[in-house]
């Protein structure tokens, strides 16, 4: 059985939210994680922790399941960034570490100038998933 992946089925950005959870500070550049969220059926979120797992270069394995209150996330069908999407019975919300942590870390910092990216719009390269692959 396949993981469904919610967002891209219902054709929106992938639900983000800001956490609880510190991040390391670098100079003027601190604030919390950014997390993005997709629902699984329970049956299958042992899989998707372990396939994402194996790329700990891009996303990595999940850094929350379950529960949205627990990581500082008030309500689940309003996120941050991005647009919420359908939980159906059985599913888990399961959370990944997302690449728009550096942009609210920058909104908070000021700087006078800064280069990022869009959600949902990454990097893109010739990199192969396997080449990313640890295991």
């Amino acid at each position: 059985m396949k993981i469904p992946v919610r967002h891209i089925e219902e054709d929106k950005t992938v639900p983000m939210y800001i956490t609880n959870i510190s991040c390391k500070p670098a100079g003027i550049f601190k604030g919390t994680m950014v997390v993005s969220m997709r629902p699984v059926p329970e049956s299958l979120v042992l899989k998707a922790v372990q396939v994402t797992s194996r790329y700990a270069s891009v996303h990595g394995g999940s850094v929350h399941i379950g529960i949205p209150a627990k990581i500082g996330i008030k309500d689940i069908q309003k996120p941050d960034f991005g647009d919420s999407v359908k939980i159906k019975n059985g599913e888990i919300p399961v959370f990944w570490a997302c690449g728009v942590t550096p942009q609210v870390a920058v909104m908070k910092a000021k700087p006078d100038i800064c280069i990022t990216h869009t959600p949902c719009h990454m990097f893109t390269s010739d990199i192969l998933n396997e080449e990313l692959a640890i295991i």
